[in-house]
């Protein structure tokens, strides 16, 4: 027996190892955040088995007695993305290390934009909104402005495109709603402005394009901007680059898609990052795209990209960053559409609000420069080009504690800036009967028969004799065609658009920390220097009335007379004759701001703040006169299209103004609890003129006064709340504006005189809750929701009225008080279902947009419209994911602007109630948004 013993105990010995081994397999290990920090409860199960774990306060985890085979183990908590990975228990300890990633920025994320020092977005007294790189790369934004529509409280028109593009909240609106679309706000690229100066087609989207070297966008709605932007009462919006600095990685993504009528659309980004070695890091990237537009033109639309860099050194007192930008990038914007029907708008002439464009199709063109006063020089004038924007950027930004609590920082940026426009603008009706369709191009007396003929193919489509024109009467007015006919009988009233602008930008800011007891104080300075030249022509073109024009080649062929030539061989008339600004500007801009942080106790936080800025404008505006010379320009009387070359005619008209207000601003926290903040914020701000107030107004005059600035009180009372799943942001706002100056773009039939009308200066209020909200039932399942309630009023309203004409003798001033601000909804909003699980997600994004008078003589009112956007994504392997995105599913006819009625030269204003009622049947011009863009998107992460 003792035998049988000792013969099976060295069985039974491995049989007790081998147990014992089996039962003692663990897995264990950490759910950490992307910063490394633990998440506490979050949910870790091993997939196929009915087994989970919540981690400790440290993020720790632990499974027991497993057996040694493959697993699948599943890390989960609300407000992250799950993540599943796979181990072969093979020994006895396994550990593994999730590092999560947030679906959804919560109120604990730390923002530096409306400040300056870093700040979570519970503890700020501000309406500040974080777009992080998770939700970036769930979007495929057609521009800047429309990647800002994510943004709670925030109206964006970007029915124009890439550019051209218009963004403001809160009605800090008014004098936003023309061309200078971010006239309130400050678009940024790593706190500091894009563009220092602005006017007519040149603000700050033009030098701006967002891909994947973009980490984050912050945004800041009034309030403490007042204090921390250069001269942007109204807001900003900061887009923070790739700082990353760590171990080599980095992004590659290909977009690919079609948008409007099946027209193609590609992007390839690319972002690198790694280590020097010795604590240098570096971030490189770009991207290059080529669209061929939403609508139908017969030319590429955008075509160009960017590149950018940056290299930090890291010490233990702080960093120091190089970083550099070249920006090479042709894009243009889209005119309007022609509708009827003032209170249910549809598109009229075969147009059709996702596919017309009614662009000047493209074309090789020589115009006289008028810069040149000998007249030798010439401007290369092609439409499809656009905006040719380039940006060649240098900066150094750096950050050091100098101890006891001290903390220096500064960012010093260099730019050099060009913009050279070449595009249409009008796309006007103007009928074959009425004499501007001859008289416009400069020539001496263009009645009798007049030929039009395809520049391309040089067929003549019409014979047409117009002496019937010149009726006294316009409702006598008529023409005869002698042999074939244009479409729809009109001309499309457009002219060829040249502008060239150029900009030479220095701009720092130098920030000096303290911190002692409760209190954190900033101080330091702001400063702008901007040097610009800038010239604009306009020549009137000729093509027809329709959804793609054609160019004209335009002849006077009375019998028994020489043929007399209207236009040139591409249509081109009446050279340089409908515009002419030249001016040489410069900008010095400076400020002093304090800032102070007091925590009055664990509840209470004081934020208080002031800046004293100084603007001065300096430069000189030449007056212009036509050429004079027989025959024109070119000397040759058959000749008639270069008769009106404006060139400039000796005089200069100096400004030299400055400009210098103190504003400040107010904030109070009251911390509830851990999760629960109260904020109040008064906030005076100011606005100086930008540089349209001299290039746009007083044509051929002299510049009588500088311009007045923009007083800007803000009021804001809000609450903030922050729970696991849950998270709301809801504040109350009145903005009142003073000293608005507002003016219209005219156009005097009888002399062809395009002009800007004298600036008045008006005043509103604007009062309204604008809501920011997430609620994460499960961690599978989100739902966001922002939007805005307002009411936009005028208090003291003027308009001036030209009648028509540059003739003072017959204007008028029109007062328009108690009226709804234009372009201002009393409701938007935003809601976004996403569903993530695993690997994949999904989500439904509806957008709604409320109605928006077109003017503000509230003659017209653009109607609401939803718009419902769709994606999906699927995570392959750790590296690649394929995804789709479908923008404006449904094609919705949305409008975005109102351009007035379709005359050339028509404004907004000119469509009071009054004239609504008279006219019925009276065609008028709006722009439509972006029509449904089908994309789909590859990226791979290194």
């Amino acid at each position: 027996m003792n035998k049988t013993i000792i013969n099976r105990s060295p069985l039974v010995l491995l049989c007790l190892i081998v147990n014992s081994v089996f039962a003692q397999q663990i897995i264990k290990g950490k759910v950490l955040d992307e910063n490394n920090q633990p998440i506490p409860a979050a949910v870790v199960e091993i997939k196929g088995l009915n087994s989970s774990v919540l981690t400790n306060e440290y993020g720790s985890f632990e499974f027991e007695e497993l057996a040694p085979q493959a697993y699948s183990v599943k890390a989960s908590s609300l407000g992250y993305q799950s993540q599943i990975k796979k181990i072969n228990l093979t020994k006895h300890s396994n550990v593994l290390t999730f590092r999560l990633v947030e679906t959804y920025e919560n109120l604990n994320t730390v923002v530096v934009t409306g400040t300056f020092d870093s700040r979570k977005q519970l503890e700020s007294s501000t309406s500040v909104s974080v777009l992080n790189n998770d939700e970036l790369s769930k979007l495929v934004p057609r521009g800047t402005a429309d990647l800002l529509r994510n943004i709670p409280g925030t109206f964006t028109d970007a029915s124009a495109g890439e550019v051209f593009t218009k963004v403001y909240s809160r009605g800090v609106s008014a004098s936003a709603e023309d061309d200078l679309g971010w006239y309130y706000t400050s678009l940024q690229e790593d706190g500091l402005p894009v563009s220092l100066m602005q006017h007519s087609y040149f603000g700050p989207d033009l030098f701006y394009r967002s891909d994947v070297t973009t980490e984050r966008v912050e945004a800041i709605r009034g309030g403490s901007s007042a204090i921390t932007a250069m001269n942007a009462p109204g807001g900003i919006y900061n887009f923070i680059s790739l700082n990353k600095t760590e171990s080599f990685g980095g992004q590659a993504q290909l977009t690919s898609g079609i948008q409007g009528d099946n027209n193609a659309y590609h992007k390839v980004e690319l972002a690198l990052n790694g280590d020097l070695g010795n604590n240098w890091f570096y971030n490189v990237g770009g991207h290059f795209r080529q669209d061929e537009g939403a609508r139908n033109v017969d030319f590429t639309f955008s075509k160009g990209g960017q590149v950018k860099a940056n290299i930090i050194k890291k010490n233990d007192s702080g960093y120091f960053k190089f970083y550099a930008k070249y920006l090479n990038d042709k894009t243009n914007r889209w005119n309007g559409v022609t509708a009827k029907n003032w209170n249910n708008p549809t598109a009229v002439y075969g147009q059709d609000f996702n596919t017309t464009s009614q662009l000047l199709p493209s074309i090789n063109a020589s115009i006289p420069d008028g810069r040149n006063a000998t007249g030798t020089s010439y401007n290369s004038f092609n439409p499809s080009q656009g905006v040719l924007a380039k940006d060649i950027v240098g900066g150094f930004d750096f950050s050091q504690k100098l101890g006891n609590d001290w903390n220096l920082k500064n960012n010093i940026k260099l730019s050099h800036k060009s913009a050279n426009w070449q595009t249409t603008i009008s796309n006007a009706f103007v009928s074959l009967s009425n004499p501007l369709a001859y008289f416009i191009t400069g020539a001496g007396f263009p009645i009798g028969k007049v030929v039009f003929k395809d520049a391309n193919t040089g067929a003549t489509l019409a014979q047409v004799d117009n002496s019937g024109s010149l009726a006294e009467e316009e409702k006598d007015r008529t023409f005869n065609y002698i042999d074939g006919s244009l479409p729809n009988d009109a001309l499309l009233g457009a002219a060829g658009w040249y502008k060239d602008t150029k900009a030479t930008e220095i701009m720092d800011q130098l920030v000096v920390n303290k911190k002692w007891e409760n209190h954190n104080f900033n101080t330091g300075l702001d400063f702008g220097y901007s040097n610009t030249n800038h010239y604009t022509q306009s020549s009137f073109v000729f093509a027809t009335y329709e959804n793609n024009p054609r160019n004209m080649v335009v002849t006077l062929e009375n019998p028994g007379e020489p043929v007399i030539a209207l236009s040139d061989k591409n249509g081109v008339s009446n050279y340089g004759g409908l515009i002419f600004e030249k001016a040489e500007a410069t900008l010095f801009q400076s400020a002093v701001f304090v800032n102070d942080l007091w925590d009055i106790n664990e509840q209470f936080q004081l934020d208080a703040g002031l800046r004293f800025e100084n603007i001065y404008h300096k430069g000189d505006k030449y007056r212009a006169e036509p050429f004079s010379q027989a025959g024109g320009f070119d000397g040759d009387s058959q000749t008639d299209y270069d008769n009106g070359l404006l060139r400039p005619n000796g005089t200069v008209d100096a400004f030299d103004f400055n400009y210098h207000y103190l504003s400040y601003s107010l904030g109070l926290n009251y911390k509830v609890n851990s999760d629960l903040v109260l904020f109040g914020r008064y906030s005076k701000g100011n606005k100086a003129p930008e540089f349209d107030y001299y290039f746009n107004n007083f044509t051929n005059v002299p510049i009588p006064k500088k311009g007045e600035v923009q007083n800007i009180q803000q009021y804001e009372f809000g609450v903030k709340y922050d729970a696991k799943n849950f998270y709301v942001s809801a504040t109350n706002f009145i903005s009142i504006l003073e000293n608005i100056g507002t003016t219209n773009f005219e156009f005097d039939g009888t002399n062809g005189t395009i002009f800007y009308t004298p600036t008045q200066y008006n005043s509103s209020r604007t009062l309204g809750t604008e809501i920011e909200s997430m609620y994460q039932p499960f961690d599978f399942l989100r739902f966001n929701l922002n939007g805005v309630i307002q009411d936009a009023t005028s208090n003291d309203w003027t308009i001036y009225d030209a009648g028509g004409t540059v003739d003072t003798s017959d204007d008028s001033i029109v007062r328009f008080d108690d009226q709804t601000l234009p372009f201002n909804p009393s409701l938007m909003f935003n809601f976004k279902t996403t569903y993530l699980r695993d690997n994949f997600y999904t989500f439904f994004d509806t957008q709604y947009m409320g109605k928006r008078y077109g003017n503000i003589a509230n003659g017209f009112e653009l109607p609401s419209y939803f718009t419902f956007d769709l994606g999906a994504g699927y995570n392959f392997t750790k590296n690649l994911e394929l995804s789709v995105n479908v923008t404006n599913l449904f094609n919705s006819d949305g409008l975005a602007n109102f351009f007035g009625p379709n005359s050339f030269g028509g404004n907004a204003n000119q469509a009071t109630p009054e004239f609504v009622t008279n006219n019925p049947d009276q065609n008028f011009i709006v722009v439509p948004i972006l029509p449904r863009g089908i994309f789909a998107k590859v990226n791979y992460t290194f």
